[in-house]
């Protein structure tokens, strides 16, 4: 369907549009405020007590070809090694460029 832009606007249509979209902003803030506090409640705050919470992660020993940087205090494969320290401490490829 073509349509005439050079055609006079009929103000009342313009108004009812603003307000249907001021209501439709309005519906999608409060769905927007839902999935917030949804998520919110799931976040658990650094300093929470975790006492009586059981850690469910293994943790693996560091292995004989791995090092940890002195830089990022990460473990690395030694294939990430770009270079040792004058004092010896390893610095990872990451952390190097």
């Amino acid at each position: 369907m073509a349509q005439d832009y050079d055609s006079p606007r009929n103000k009342d249509e313009d108004e009812e549009s603003l307000q249907a979209l001021g209501k439709g902003s309005q519906n999608n803030s409060n769905d927007m405020d839902d999935d917030e506090n949804a998520i919110a409640e799931d976040y658990e705050l650094p300093g929470a007590d975790l006492s009586n919470e059981d850690a469910s992660v293994t943790v693996i020993p560091m292995q004989g070809d791995e090092f940890i940087c002195s830089e990022c205090f990460l473990v690395k494969h030694r294939s990430q090694l770009d270079h040792t320290t004058a004092d010896g401490q390893p610095v990872c490829k990451e952390c190097a460029a």
